[in-house]
């Protein structure tokens, strides 16, 4: 029998690739992930992609979340929080674990279980342990579900200062001396990793900077000037992270450059400086994201210092061969040398950030910056590459 002259059904549009935007999480970058998530949420083209807004709690329970970004901002110098924007006090969101099915479900106590569809890609704009940190990122691997940004490796060599400076310097790049000390060092004999310290600044002189080794956003340091600070900064520290670094002071100007990942490769953004700010020791999360503390974009660096610290950039982003995006930190001294402070496998980015501002200067909006890492991760390949 002839098919011609009966009535067609009309084509289905294709479906558009679904987004969740995972945000939160159980690090004390808890509150500037939520902020970011609702700039990303802001910015994400709706007629390309549809959104599901996911929530992890400070206790990491994943929580569907409203999707209103006005409500996930700082608000009387307080940053929000996954609980107040979820959807249930009880319900929870399971990722799926078979890589045959991108399905996401929601349950709550006493309820049937609800399917909110598959996920074609995740954003993951979380900070910190549990979620920079590659575990999230294993989860995914796992899932079989692509992701923005860097895969296991990176992300725990970008979280890990310790081994972050230890592949840089293994790849050539310059880097501040420093002292770790771990956990059991400390529990073992806590007078000798004390000491390591102060003979630390002997050498190098104070002040020093005192960090949590896996912690973000400048959160949990202390510039130490001398002797009397440093026991209250070692228990900063170790209020985030009980592994602990211990960095001397580089004297120089802070410099920025941010990576993203074209189709062709890695580039770098016009580079940026971070002045000291007036009402501020350093440059801490308050200074960041509190009092939006301005920096220069671009630097005023002469052209071949722009493009010397452009190549680092990349150079970095590849060393620890990270995907998708990349802020590269650097100090250059007095000797007009660029030694690398750190990278961010997911920087701050709210508009403010320096991350997006510097892109904006490279001629990248915030919007397209959100698209094309999007599209990158839609691009690669899950598993092994």
């Amino acid at each position: 029998m002839s098919t011609e002259n009966l009535p067609q059904s009309p084509e289905q549009p294709p479906r558009k690739p679904r987004v969740a935007v995972v945000f939160g999480g159980r690090s004390s970058e808890h509150g500037i992930s939520t902020v970011t998530a609702g700039a990303v949420l802001r910015a994400i083209d709706r007629t390309k992609y549809d959104v599901l807004p996911i929530g992890i709690t400070r206790e990491g329970r994943w929580v569907l979340t409203a999707d209103e970004p006005d409500r996930m901002a700082i608000t009387d110098r307080r940053t929000p929080e996954v609980e107040e924007l979820a959807e249930s006090g009880e319900g929870g969101v399971v990722l799926p674990v078979d890589p045959a099915s991108r399905e996401v479900v929601y349950s709550e106590p006493g309820s049937v279980p609800k399917a909110l569809g598959e996920v074609d890609v995740v954003f993951p704009v979380l900070h910190g342990p549990y979620g920079e940190d590659g575990t999230l990122q294993g989860l995914l691997d796992l899932a079989g579900v692509p992701y923005v940004g860097s895969g296991v490796l990176s992300s725990a060599v970008g979280q890990d200062k310790e081994y972050m400076k230890r592949v840089f310097a293994s790849f050539g790049l310059k880097v501040g001396p420093y002292v770790v000390i771990r956990p059991r060092e400390w529990q073992r004999d806590e007078p000798a990793a004390r000491r390591r310290i102060v003979d630390f600044a002997g050498e190098y002189g104070w002040p020093l900077f005192v960090k949590p080794a896996r912690a973000g956003s400048s959160i949990g340091i202390t510039k130490v000037d001398d002797l009397s600070g440093l026991d209250e900064a070692i228990a900063e520290a170790q209020r985030h992270d009980p592994k602990i670094l211990v960095e001397a002071a580089v004297r120089g100007r802070e410099i920025e450059c941010g990576v993203l990942e074209f189709e062709d490769g890695p580039r770098a953004s016009v580079p940026a400086e971070i002045p000291p700010p007036d009402a501020h020791a350093y440059y801490d999360f308050e200074a960041k994201y509190i009092d939006s503390t301005p920096g220069i974009v671009p630097a005023p660096l002469t052209p071949e210092q722009t493009a010397e610290v452009r190549a680092l950039a990349v150079e970095a982003f590849e060393a620890a061969s990270c995907e998708g995006l990349v802020r590269a930190d650097f100090f250059l001294t007095e000797d007009g040398e660029f030694v690398i402070n750190e990278i961010n496998t997911m920087p701050g980015f709210t508009p403010i950030s320096m991350y997006p501002q510097m892109w904006q200067a490279t001629g990248i909006g915030y919007p397209e910056l959100v698209d094309r890492l999007l599209q990158a991760a839609l691009r690669r390949s899950t598993g092994l590459r």
